[in-house]
């Protein structure tokens, strides 16, 4: 049976390789409405993602002979609609579902497929899908590949190569956590308000694991992985488009993007680090540098004082409009990570209270700071604990020390280039 829908007619019939192109792009763009469309429609997430799968096959065997539809994204969303009718049928489950769904496709194909879903519904559908692949009973694990997977539309290749993990984990992830929200009958629905709070917290903070991931790759060759902080960032803009009145997504959106601003400038060009110090800030990127404050005037314009991201986004906002290290306003830096502390208290946060400190009133408060943070054991195993160790203990002359904490963190640490420059420290070299 041949399941392209007629009304979308070809424009030419290009070739496999630009086919392959040509879906790829559609499924990146397009493919949080395609399942999210399709979930509303069949009741079942992990159903509504493999029929979405399936047209994408069937796209692969017909455009390079039919040609790309006008509008491909209509085409793989009737085509999958068709196929969930076909097995429903198979099924001898010809019930309401069927005739709407059915009803459902002939009235958009009389329609010439160019308005594909209601203006008012597309975006609460890619909500639920963010708000359902973001589902509390998952893993936070199962939360990312799921939100790159259908949210994002990366394939289960691409989030392999970028966690470095065999693509083999990253689909075992995807089929548990859709076999996860099946038993729990997990609705496709954005929660009601009373538990904003808690499942959006879970949203941000998956987005949050996936640009931190970016930022400092835990493992592997690169320094940074930044075709991950552009999915992250994509999806916190559409995210904030989505809910303009929470602040945390716009915090979140904030500091994403301030600090996405300087990844240019920290490697060089053999893509070792380049500390902040010695960063050319001529290679800060000012339209993401723009975009980030304006989104943090968005999430201090709601009104109800600023969370853990948003103080975060003003840390990184100080950063970003500072001319150097040293005419960087480390006192308000210091005053910003109380705060972030207070509300969001972490030796990580700690941590890096005690790096603004050493800025602001020299490094033997913050060794102190850092010492205590040794004592309690509570980042054992943390490579930046001795490395910020080593840094302050080198601006106090005392070399020997220090050299022996950078050895430590060298050890410690799970990524190459982070490896290899501790380990340049340890042995006296700066560079």
């Amino acid at each position: 049976m041949d399941d392209s829908p007629r009304s979308e007619t070809a424009r030419s019939a290009p070739d496999q390789g630009s086919t392959e192109r040509a879906v790829a792009a559609v499924w990146r763009i397009e493919s949080a409405r395609i399942v999210g469309a399709l979930t509303r429609i069949v009741g079942d997430f992990g159903l509504a993602e493999d029929l979405a799968q399936e047209a994408l096959v069937d796209a692969l065997r017909q455009w390079p002979v039919e040609g790309v539809p006008r509008n491909a994204a209509a085409w793989l969303t009737a085509v999958a609609k068709r196929k969930a009718i076909d097995g429903w049928r198979r099924r001898e489950r010809l019930d309401e579902r069927v005739a709407l769904l059915a009803h459902d496709l002939e009235r958009e194909q009389a329609e010439a497929g160019d308005m594909l879903w209601d203006p008012d519904a597309v975006d609460d559908d890619v909500l639920r899908l963010i708000f359902i692949a973001c589902h509390p009973v998952l893993s936070k694990e199962a939360q990312v590949a799921l939100t790159l997977r259908v949210v994002a539309g990366l394939s289960s290749e691409e989030i392999a190569r970028a966690f470095l993990v065999p693509t083999a984990t990253v689909q075992q992830r995807i089929v548990r956590a859709k076999k996860t929200l099946a038993a729990a009958n997990a609705p496709f629905e954005v929660p009601p308000r009373e538990e904003h709070a808690q499942r959006l917290g879970a949203v941000l903070g998956v987005l949050y694991l996936i640009f931190n991931e970016a930022h400092a790759a835990s493992s592997g060759p690169d320094l940074m992985r930044p075709e991950l902080s552009d999915e992250a960032i994509r999806l916190g803009r559409v995210l904030a488009a989505l809910m303009p009145g929470e602040p945390d997504v716009h915090g979140l959106l904030a500091l994403m993007e301030l600090t996405a601003a300087r990844f240019a400038a920290r490697v060089d060009a053999n893509g070792d680090p380049v500390l902040l110090a010695d960063q050319d800030r001529r290679r800060w990127d000012r339209s993401r540098i723009s975009r980030g404050r304006a989104a943090l005037a968005a999430a201090d314009a709601v009104g109800r004082g600023r969370g853990a991201y948003s103080l975060q986004a003003a840390i990184a906002e100080c950063h970003a409009v500072a001319a150097s290290v040293d005419d960087t306003e480390w006192d308000r830096i210091v005053l910003l990570y109380e705060a972030l502390g207070r509300i969001a208290p972490s030796p990580v946060v700690e941590l890096n209270r005690a790096a603004a400190v050493a800025m602001a009133t020299g490094p033997a408060s913050a060794l102190r700071i850092i010492d205590q943070l040794s004592s309690s054991g509570v980042l054992r195993g943390y490579h930046l604990l001795p490395a910020t160790r080593g840094e302050l203990l080198l601006r106090l002359g005392r070399e020997e020390e220090a050299r022996s904490e950078f050895a430590v963190a060298a050890g410690l640490a799970g990524n190459d280039r982070e490896r290899a420059l501790l380990d340049r420290k340890a042995h006296g070299h700066e560079g």
